[in-house]
């Protein structure tokens, strides 16, 4: 039990200095991801409205309201089994290849375009970088009943070859940058991969996808003044006395003065786990040794020592000895 208790206490004190450290390494890529799974949902209700007499493999342009306008959508239902068997060869800027599986199982599905256009940056804004082609979405549902208005999304995974886009209008990326793609999943989550070959870029999975350069950052002298307050992050870095220290090397110093603590505290439990069995041993002896029989003790003198109670062959004096 005491052990035990000595183990717990040092346990619970690894967990209060950890916690810090764990705490300060959760970093959010993605600025707020609500906005945009709101247009995702109304995208949605606007392309199934496009179906009237839907024809299966039968792509169909969506019209979305006044306050979207630039955005393009569209609708493709399929089934299923034909979409493992024999993909899609293209849609839109798409191309689905055989091979695709959906979770949860459906018997049909249909995949929503989106073209965000001018919208890009502001539902998907990317602190630090820039956009050279519109976002493209690609979302899955559940496209058994069309007149259901509960329509779950799907997970879709392509297995044996990749989803490939290929970006029509892409602007020139500027002197010296190197562009990338950009996958956006479903929980805002960025991905950043390299340009396949030209304008085309690949995925496994559904979400948005586009092509971006790092943004360069503006002088200070400049640097326009805006009235408008910045959009809050996740992630707030306090300014040093030199004017701002970058938060990763705190991390860092933070982790690996935890790493050397930890090690000080194993070693401790090490060396006191040791020499508690040590001293259990010990014990274990000195009682092992009081149990055994006692010795018959008598006075000799002054003093205690101990004598046998029997002897073991009688003694035969001189005068007794019969030849």
């Amino acid at each position: 039990m005491e052990l035990q208790f000595q183990i717990d206490t040092i346990l619970i004190l690894l967990i209060m200095l950890l916690f810090p450290i764990v705490k300060s390494q959760s970093v959010v890529n993605v600025p707020d991801i609500k906005p945009a799974r709101d247009l995702d949902a109304v995208l949605e209700q606007y392309a199934f409205s496009a179906f009237v007499n839907p024809k299966t493999g039968v792509e169909y342009n969506g019209i979305v309201p006044k306050n979207l306008t630039g955005i393009k959508i569209a609708a493709l239902r399929l089934r299923t089994g034909s979409l493992f068997t024999r993909g899609v060869s293209m849609y839109k800027e798409f191309r689905i290849p055989k091979g695709v599986i959906e979770q949860p199982y459906v018997q049909r599905l249909v995949f929503v375009y989106q073209n965000l256009g001018d919208r890009s940056e502001i539902y998907y804004h990317l602190p630090g970088y820039m956009y050279l082609a519109p976002v493209l979405g690609l979302l899955a549902y559940n496209g058994t009943d069309l007149s259901s208005e509960n329509r779950p999304e799907l997970e879709i995974q392509a297995s044996d070859e990749p989803i490939y886009i290929d970006f029509g209008s892409v602007r020139p990326a500027p002197h010296g940058s190197k562009p990338m793609c950009v996958w956006i999943d479903l929980h805002g989550q960025v991905n950043f991969t390299s340009v396949v070959s030209g304008n085309r870029c690949s995925a496994f999975k559904q979400g948005h996808f586009s092509i971006v350069v790092k943004s360069k950052p503006v002088p200070p002298s400049s640097a326009p003044v805006s009235p408008q307050v910045p959009p809050a992050t996740s992630e707030v870095v306090k300014p040093g006395k030199n004017g701002g220290i970058d938060s990763k090397i705190w991390v860092y110093v933070i982790y690996v003065a935890g790493g050397c603590v930890l090690l000080v505290l194993l070693a401790v439990l090490g060396l006191w786990i040791c020499g508690y069995k040590k001293r259990k041993k010990t014990r274990k002896m000195e009682r092992a040794a009081e149990g055994g029989e006692p010795l018959h003790m008598t006075m000799i003198g002054g003093m205690k020592a101990p004598a046998a109670m029997v002897t073991r062959t009688q003694p035969t004096l001189e005068t007794e000895y019969v030849p």
